[in-house]
Parts: C-alpha cells; sequence; structure tokens
C-alpha cells in the first residue's frame, strides 16, 4: 500500500498494513516492523494495531450493529478501517472529528471516494449514539461478557466455570489494558543503584518489584531502547512472573543446568546471573534462528562464560549416550499461552480448546526427556507462561505417576507466600499479581 497524499497521517497507513497483514496473514503483531517510517509514526501504528487486535470483536459488535446490512459480507479493507476508527473514538483521546476525517480519507485513497461516505456514515451515527450503544444480550452470560470484552467465549466460558463471574471480568479487563513491563538488572554488567539513577536521570518512572530483587516496573520502554541500556545488556525486559521460576530452580554458583526449551533466552540469562561466572548452562532449542536469540543475548550480557547452545530436539539430545546430566533442569514448555494475553494482543483469536489436547502431548513428551537428564537428588523444574489446568497441575500430576522417583517440593521455600498455591506450585495470575500468568513445579528426583 503506498501513497504520496499527505492528508492521512504515516501512523494510520502503517496501522492499516499491518492490520491486514496480521487479519490474513496470521503475522505476529509484535514482531512486525517499517523500516518506511519514523520512531513516532511506528509506536503510533503499533498502539493502534495492538488496541484493534485485542478490541476486534467488541468493535465488529457495535460496527456491525450500526451498519444497515450484512457486516459479515463487508469487504475486508474497508472494515479493517472501520474498526480503526472506531477503536480511536471509543479508546483514544483523538478528537472525533479528527478521526472521522483521517478515516474517510484513507478509505477513499486506499479504496474510492463511495467507501469514504460509508465510513463517515457509520462513525458519525456511532458518535450521535453514543451513549445508547446496545450491549450484548445473546442469552448466554459467558457468550455477553465474551463479545463486550473482545475474547473467544470458550476461553471466557472456562474463566467464569473456574473463577465466578467477578473474578473473569476481572482478568478479561486486565488482558485489554495496555501492557505494564518489567526489566531485570543484570548484576553481570551493572548495580541495581546505576540502573536506578539512569531512571531518574531520564525522568523515568518505575517501582519496585513486590516479588523479586533486580526487578523494577516500568510503563514505559522506549527510553531504554533509546538509551541502549538493552543493547548493552544492562537491562532485560522481562517479566517478574520468569524471575520467579529461574527464582524456584535455585541455581548455585557452580552447578551444571540444562534449560530444555531456552529460546529466546530471558530465563536462561537470568539462571547465569545466579551461576556468578562459575557453572554451565546447556541452552537447548529446536529452531536455529531461535538459539541464536540465546547467543545473542549471552554476548549482550556477558554471560558467554557460562552459557552453552545446541539446536536439536530436546528428545534427542535426552536419548544420546552423552546427554548432558544437570544439577538442575528448565523446562518452560510451549504453552497455549493463554497467561500473557495482554503482552500478546493477538493470541487470543489463534488458538482453539483442540490445541490443548496437542500441546500437553508434548509437554508430557518433554518432560519424560527432561527428567533423564536430572541426576540424582536435582531439580526439574516445569514451567508454563498459561493459566489453563490442563497443561499445569495436570502435567505435573501425570508426569509424578510415571516416574515415582520424582517428588514435588513446596514452592514455598523458594518465592514469596502470595504466589504459592495450596499444593506448592508456583502460580500467578494477572488480574491478582499484576504480572503474566505462569505456572511452575519444581520436582526433585531421589538421592
Amino acid at each position: 500500500m503506498s501513497t504520496t497524499d499527505d492528508s492521512v497521517s504515516p501512523a494510520r497507513y502503517l496501522a492499516l498494513e499491518q492490520l491486514e497483514r496480521v487479519d490474513h496473514d496470521d503475522a505476529f503483531v509484535e514482531r512486525l516492523v517499517s523500516d518506511d517510517a519514523d520512531d513516532r509514526a511506528r509506536r503510533q501504528a503499533r498502539d493502534l494495531l495492538a488496541g484493534v487486535t485485542r478490541q476486534r470483536r467488541w468493535l465488529d459488535f457495535v460496527l456491525a450493529e450500526a451498519y444497515n446490512d450484512d457486516y459479515d459480507s463487508m469487504e475486508s479493507r474497508l472494515r479493517e478501517i472501520l474498526r480503526l476508527g472506531l477503536y480511536e473514538m471509543l479508546f483514544q483521546s483523538t478528537p472525533t472529528r479528527a478521526v472521522v476525517h483521517q478515516y474517510v480519507e484513507l478509505a477513499k485513497q486506499t479504496l474510492r471516494p463511495g467507501a469514504g461516505n460509508l465510513v463517515n456514515a457509520i462513525l458519525r451515527t456511532i458518535d450521535r449514539d453514543r451513549e445508547y450503544i446496545p450491549n450484548p444480550d445473546m442469552g448466554d452470560e459467558a457468550e455477553d461478557l465474551a463479545i463486550r470484552y473482545s475474547h473467544p467465549t470458550w476461553m471466557v466460558r472456562r474463566w467464569v466455570d473456574r473463577y465466578g463471574m467477578d473474578e473473569a471480568l476481572d482478568l478479561l479487563e486486565w488482558n485489554n489494558r495496555r501492557p505494564m513491563y518489567s526489566v531485570r538488572v543484570n548484576p553481570l554488567r551493572t548495580t541495581r543503584e546505576d540502573v536506578e539513577e539512569w531512571l531518574d536521570e531520564e525522568g523515568v518512572v518505575f517501582t519496585d518489584s513486590p516479588y523479586i530483587d533486580d526487578y523494577l516496573r516500568l510503563k514505559r520502554l522506549q527510553p531504554l531502547v533509546q538509551g541502549g541500556v538493552l543493547d548493552d545488556g544492562h537491562v532485560a525486559v522481562q517479566d517478574e512472573s520468569a524471575g520467579l521460576i529461574v527464582q524456584l530452580l535455585d541455581p548455585q554458583p557452580g552447578d551444571v543446568i540444562v534449560d530444555g526449551c531456552a529460546a529466546p533466552g530471558g530465563k536462561t540469562m537470568a539462571t547465569a546471573a545466579r551461576l556468578q561466572g562459575t557453572g554451565t548452562i546447556h541452552a537447548i532449542d529446536i529452531k536455529a534462528e531461535r538459539t541464536e536469540l540465546v547467543e545473542e543475548s549471552a554476548e549482550a550480557q556477558g554471560a558467554t562464560d557460562v552459557v552453552t547452545t545446541e539446536t536439536a530436539e530436546l528428545q534427542e539430545v535426552a536419548g544420546r549416550a552423552d546427554a548432558p546430566q544437570a544439577d538442575g533442569v528448565l523446562l518452560d514448555v510451549p504453552c497455549s499461552g493463554l497467561g500473557v494475553l495482554a503482552k500478546r494482543a493477538d493470541l487470543r483469536w489463534q488458538r482453539d480448546p483442540d490445541d490443548l489436547e496437542e500441546l500437553t502431548a508434548l509437554q508430557d513428551d518433554l518432560l519424560d526427556a527432561a527428567a533423564t537428564m536430572v541426576v540424582p537428588g536435582g531439580v526439574l523444574v516445569y514451567s508454563t507462561c498459561t493459566i489453563e489446568p490442563e497443561e499445569n497441575e495436570a502435567r505435573v500430576e501425570a508426569f509424578l505417576d510415571r516416574h515415582p522417583d520424582f517428588v514435588l517440593q513446596s514452592a514455598a521455600d523458594y518465592v514469596p507466600e502470595d504466589v504459592v498455591s495450596p499444593d506448592g506450585y508456583l502460580t500467578t495470575l494477572p488480574h491478582r499479581n499484576r504480572t503474566d500468568g505462569a505456572f511452575a513445579a519444581r520436582l526433585r528426583r531421589a538421592s
């Protein structure tokens, strides 16, 4: 898509282009980049893209109510333009007049003049009747909630059954917020005091993590990107839940560690920092381009002396005669990711209930492979970034049934009490803990 007309902001052109890639090509929101726009336009486009993707189902409901024809048969680009315009009207502070003008022009320039007229009519109708936008009334409370808070119905139904209506609503609202970020101070490159001093000088507002030392919470990452503190390895963007998982592993200087699904390397680097320059981490991942990410992180964060990488399936490595034998194995398995929907705006639309069956089979295979690399008396930490019990507690219980030489150790001795479940697992829920949703179990092999 290209234009020479400057009446529409570059950010809106870019947002439309990228939104079409997400919807039509299954592109990932956070991986989309553009070399043809300045930093400001890219940031604005990214905000629009993530917001529209999160709110897509609600936006479509409102638009369908205002459209005097079959909304589902509307041409896709026109629908994307309307979604963008309505999102700005309902969720951003842009004046309505400016929003309507911009998207009318965008429709005229990328479609035809008549499309601009339709955009004008629909957006102005919704704005005029804004106080009377109807709430969904489908005769199904879970579906109504799913439409209003823009999630798949099957997800909402699970959460209402598990948490109750009020807490499910809290979770949905959290998933639709602009995410808050955490960073880990890397002691191999700097000190917390130096990082805090730099943040103060740059006017970056931060708060301490309530759960883990050397983690800070921020609302904005852009100053860190511009200041180069991410590239030089002084800090790393990492959710506190990931740090808690490493804390549950409790690696000690001199330990041999296997990180079985290592890429992109965040937990590998947090583990390396705890080794303090002595010990070994065997970082394994299935794809070469992902293993390269681990190597780049190790170089930036000063961990090359303890991190070695291998591109291979974990099951293959575990089956070799010379498979590494480790004091600790960290297994952060592929999962549904339903604990990170605030940060992965598109993920809710890419998951299906049938995914769980396929994922749990893979998780069992990986657990069985990882178990063979734990030395007697050693520890296996199984972790996910999902909140679904089939992928979490159920996998651990099934593993313990298959491996009586392992026992579950309570997380209470390693992490704060309020992230420990009654059964002794590490569990974080986004709406309760203000972190990603995560799960981990510490499994010790008999001596």
